[in-house]
Parts: structure tokens; C-alpha cells; sequence
């Protein structure tokens, strides 16, 4: 006859609440087991602001070259919103003249949906403004903001003292 160590552990009111080992008294839970997340979209996918797209498909300057453009730099995000693609090689892929690729940057980067990053090589990397959409884990994103806010706090905190400072050299 098996002995067993193992006995189940009730609640005051009843309810399974677990187990318990009877030579230790250590308890235990219940085993949950938890399966991984699947990706739903295959290869990647990214994070977009729906606030922010709106803005986009309401701004008359963005025309279907730069629409197809920022889809492109899109797709190519890198985590952490980082792409580094030449515009030869945009051009090439959606078979626009590099003049045009060139226009609807200046475009985008006008309106800040893309930030130029720095150069590597003979190109510029390119980050999309984490207010438009994010490739990446969501606490980065945060980490990243609370990154902008406190350098937005320092810079302010900066021009302050600095104008104290103009200000007394003047009296």
C-alpha cells in the first residue's frame, strides 16, 4: 500500500485551497502551467497610436510617396524604433527616384514622424517618434519616455539658471 505525503489543504469555508506535505507541514498552491505567447503576426509587427495615425491621414502635405515611404520604414523597424536604410536602397525597393525618397524624409522628418538618428556609413539611421508607434517591449517604451521627460526637466531647469545667471551679470 503506496503511503502518501501529500494531503490535500481546505479553507474554513471548505474550498481546496491546496496541499500540504504531512511529515514537513510545508503547503503548497496548485501547479499552474502557462504557455508561451505566439506571435499572431508571423514575422513582426509594430504598435501604432491610433491618435497619431489619424493626425497623419489628416495632414494634407503627406501624399501617397511619402505614405508609402514611412510604410516602408516601418515595416523595416528595428526594436526600439531604430531602421537604418539607405534612400538608394528605399528607392530601389519601391521603385521611386531617389529625389522622391529624399522629399518625402524631409517631409516626415519636417513633421517629426521620423527622427534622424546617426549616420552609419554613408547613410543615416532613422528612428519613428515613439509618439507615432513602437517595435519593442512596452516597458522600454515607458523607460523611454520617463528617458525624454527627465532631459526635457533638466533642459528647462538649465535655461532657468542660465537666464538667472544673464540677469545678474546685466545688474
Amino acid at each position: 500500500m503506496p503511503v502518501t505525503r501529500i494531503k490535500p489543504l481546505y479553507d474554513r469555508t471548505g474550498n481546496l485551497k491546496g496541499y500540504v506535505d504531512k511529515y514537513t507541514g510545508e503547503e503548497f498552491g496548485f501547479p499552474v502551467i502557462v504557455g508561451r505567447k505566439r506571435n499572431p503576426y508571423g514575422k513582426g509587427w509594430v504598435m501604432n497610436s491610433q491618435e497619431a495615425l489619424e493626425i497623419v491621414a489628416k495632414d494634407k502635405d503627406i501624399k501617397g510617396e511619402t505614405y508609402r515611404v514611412l510604410f516602408f520604414i516601418c515595416a523595416r523597424l528595428d526594436f526600439e524604433n531604430w531602421v537604418q536604410i539607405s534612400v538608394t536602397e528605399i528607392g530601389n525597393e519601391l521603385d521611386l527616384k531617389q529625389q522622391s525618397v529624399s522629399r518625402a524624409i524631409k517631409v516626415l522628418e519636417d513633421k517629426q514622424i521620423i527622427l534622424r538618428g546617426p549616420k552609419v556609413g554613408r547613410s543615416y539611421a532613422f528612428m519613428l517618434n515613439p509618439e507615432f508607434g513602437w517595435k519593442g517591449k512596452v516597458k522600454n517604451l515607458d523607460d523611454y519616455r520617463q528617458e525624454r521627460e527627465d532631459r526635457e526637466n533638466h533642459q528647462k531647469i538649465r535655461r532657468k539658471i542660465r537666464g538667472k545667471f544673464e540677469i545678474s551679470q546685466i545688474k
